[in-house]
């Protein structure tokens, strides 16, 4: 664990957006930024590069369609740390997309389910041949039948992408789960490097990154107090104070949470709640315990737990 082969991507921005509609001002971002290039972090998602012409009706902050030149005036000064953007199959206009050379960017991730997979590498070869790092983040592995998933490796081991990532979309995998995975990945896709983004459900986030980073996974997604979607991400505080090399220093971390993370706690929500752990436990999308959270019974536990377990909906799905 000690040895830095390990690349933190911090994905505060973009996954976190989907708490807040990615309300988030150009002074937070830019702190974050250099907050995380202080620190070491290697990698910041700055948010998604989608097309807002793809999305029609889609009332959003700016980092759920990134423009060049505005990125330009949000991070007048690039440091250290790199910036990645995250694309999803269909809402992305492959035009909008510079040549790497005269973008801000330095990787583009692309957001899939197996079924997709084709389309999906359409879009990593593009941006291959546009001088970007790559990733393919294959979501919602926990419902992925075996034969899906090796049909779908013999396809990506002959495609350029750099690094394909164990997304672990309704947290409900453990440290099995991704001892399992991580060996699977490796023996069938031997010429890429690997990631994991792994959601807060059942408390085991931070594990099982560090679980997967032991195993040889080098990617390591994160956001700054855990901040993403429902019950969020693997904590980049807890990964930096970690892992201990040299070049991460965990002190411009807890001050940013200070001055940004405390105060939109207080307005939004995000983290281990209970009716997210429910989900995870019964490997279902979080969107179901996300609706109960903006419902007048967001306290009522064991009624959304008889909901979800009742023979009625089993038999349904």
């Amino acid at each position: 664990m000690k040895e830095p082969q390990h690349k933190i991507l911090d994905c505060t921005i973009r996954d976190g957006g989907l708490v807040n509609n990615w309300d988030f001002s150009v002074d937070f971002v830019r702190d974050l930024y250099y907050s995380l290039n202080a620190a070491g972090v290697d990698y910041m998602e700055i948010g998604y590069k989608n097309s807002p012409k793809l999305l029609k009706g889609a009332d959003a902050g700016p980092w759920r369609f990134l423009d060049e030149a505005f990125l330009r005036e949000v991070i007048p000064q690039k440091g250290d740390t790199k910036l990645s953007a995250l694309v999803d199959i269909g809402r992305v206009d492959e035009n909008d997309i510079l040549p790497r050379s005269e973008s801000m960017l330095d990787m583009i991730r692309v957001a899939t389910y197996a079924k997709d997979l084709d389309k999906a590498l359409e879009l990593v070869n593009i941006f291959h041949a546009r001088g970007y790092e790559t990733s393919l983040n294959i979501m919602a592995l926990s419902h992925v039948m075996e034969h899906e998933l090796l049909e779908a490796f013999k396809e990506i081991v002959e495609s350029p992408v750099d690094v394909v990532y164990i997304v672990d979309s309704y947290g409900s995998l453990d440290h099995k789960d991704y001892k399992h995975l991580v060996d699977k990945f490796k023996k069938h896709l031997p010429n890429k490097s690997l990631g994991i983004h792994a959601h807060n459900n059942m408390q085991l986030a931070f594990s099982n990154t560090i679980t997967a980073a032991d195993l040889g996974v080098t990617f390591l997604d994160s956001s700054v107090y855990g901040m993403g979607r429902a019950a969020g991400n693997c904590n980049t505080e807890l990964l930096v104070g970690y892992l201990k090399h040299a070049k991460y220093e965990i002190r411009p971390i807890l001050e940013v949470i200070e001055r940004r993370m405390i105060p939109l706690r207080e307005k939004v929500e995000w983290g281990y709640i209970i009716p997210y752990m429910i989900a995870g436990m019964l490997n279902e999308h979080p969107r179901v315990a996300m609706a109960l959270r903006n419902s007048d019974d967001k306290d009522k536990y064991a009624e959304f737990y008889d909901k979800l377990t009742s023979a009625e909906v089993a038999s349904a799905e």
